[in-house]
């Protein structure tokens, strides 16, 4: 038997239809912000997420699927998707257009990582980037946007953690002040924060090991080498959020995954998760587009959701979430039956009624499979309704049947309004 590759899995009803809930309330919240979708390559060129996410970072060093092309060059599987929209800003000159260029997506990533809950090598985010303006309001703005999805999916008991990493002014000089205080300790840390001490100071503070957490939590605080812009541009951050009635957590050790957040970063994580708590990371970008050869400043800020732990979240605290629910189910008894049941049926579906008729199998089985597959209403049709122009409903939640005709089924799968047997 061929079975799926290690990490990545199947989506199967009922599940898909948490996923097909929150995507839609995403995009309706993204509409109300008037962002806009974009779709970009699942294969971009490797040099893109090295120069854009980082060389040094986990992503590149080991997680990426890189291969060699037929012509030798090198392609890499998307490991996250802001570099690629960056991409598409510069290269299809989005900032010719008018105002701050508000795009969304919706797709798979893939990153070779240990499965484990919550952690697939093949996962999905939700993501957004706000680029063109580097004023606070836009971050508070895409925050906003972010509490703005979990409340209308119903998602309670998260946090939203916000930091300032600084920017090119002050990042350097904390970066020097850490890499000295890391000297006399990282020896003691986990492998790669020994490494990271060396190559990349600020990684560091995102490790996740238990045991480097105690020595983490002494080492300098960014919060206290902010410089003359970056301080008040967090300080304006915080109380937008604040006058919107936003809470939030300012984690002086958050500095997330990548290396081209500056400035704000923020994350949301929901403790029914375990370990792998984070549900939402995101953060400002301000120097990305020139990084990857953009001749004008492109400054942005942007977030995305792990959709596979937001769905999982949402499955562990709404124990119907996955539950669909068919209007109706239909019966048909003989062969005329059966073929007035597919014109009925078609009729309903039309209207937007879920229909579902039994195309082999005797009464019994109908309605047992009508059982199973949760339908609000069984229609047994035979040649006696067929003649009479009647059609007998059975409730089965309450076990009533009501006769409707025709003309008044559409209304009766809405109300339950018809003649009692």
């Amino acid at each position: 038997m061929i079975r799926a590759v290690k990490g990545m899995r199947d989506l199967l009803p009922p599940q898909t239809a948490v996923w097909n809930r929150v995507e839609r309330v995403a995009r309706e919240v993204f509409q109300a912000y008037n962002y806009h979708e974009i779709r970009t390559p699942i294969v971009e060129e490797t040099q893109l997420f090295a120069r854009g996410v980082g060389a040094e970072t986990d992503i590149v060093t080991k997680e990426m699927y890189t291969f060699a092309d037929r012509d030798e060059s090198s392609l890499t599987l998307r490991p996250e998707n802001t570099a690629s929209v960056i991409r598409a800003y510069i290269e299809h000159r989005l900032d010719q257009r008018p105002g701050v260029q508000k795009l969304y997506y919706i797709g798979p990533m893939f990153r070779r990582e240990r499965p484990q809950k919550g952690r697939y090598r093949q996962f999905y985010q939700i993501g957004a980037e706000a680029i063109g303006s580097e004023s606070p309001a836009i971050d508070a703005e895409v925050i906003e946007m972010v509490v703005e999805i979990f409340e209308r999916l119903g998602v309670r008991d998260y946090q939203l953690l916000i930091n300032s990493v600084g920017d090119h002014t002050c990042r350097p000089l904390f970066i020097e002040k850490l890499r000295e205080e890391l000297k006399s300790v990282a020896h003691t840390m986990c492998g790669d924060c020994q490494r990271r001490a060396v190559t990349n100071p600020l990684r560091v503070l995102d490790c996740k090991v238990p045991q480097d957490q105690p020595i983490i939590d002494a080492l300098p605080s960014i919060q206290d080498s902010l410089c003359e812009v970056c301080r008040p541009h967090f300080e304006a951050v915080k109380q937008m959020l604040t006058d919107r009635g936003i809470p939030f957590t300012v984690q002086p050790r958050l500095v997330r995954g990548l290396d081209y957040y500056m400035r704000t970063t923020f994350e949301v994580v929901h403790g029914n998760l375990g370990a792998q708590n984070s549900v939402l990371g995101g953060g400002r970008y301000d120097g990305l587009a020139e990084e990857l050869g953009s001749k004008v400043a492109a400054p942005g800020i942007g977030f995305s959701i792990g959709e596979d732990r937001l769905v999982m979240t949402i499955e562990d605290s709404q124990p119907d979430a996955a539950r669909t629910e068919l209007d109706l189910f239909v019966v048909p008894m003989g062969e005329a039956a059966l073929r007035h049941s597919g014109v009925v049926a078609r009729e309903l579906r039309r209207e937007g009624r879920s229909v579902e008729v039994l195309t082999e199998g005797k009464l019994k089985r109908g309605m047992e499979i009508a059982n199973k597959v949760g339908a609000r209403y069984v229609m047994i049709l035979g040649e006696d309704e067929m003649n009479a122009g009647q059609y007998s409903l059975k409730n089965m939640q309450t076990g009533e049947q009501i006769r409707v005709s025709r003309a008044e089924l559409l209304q009766a799968l809405s109300t339950g309004a018809g003649s009692r047997n």
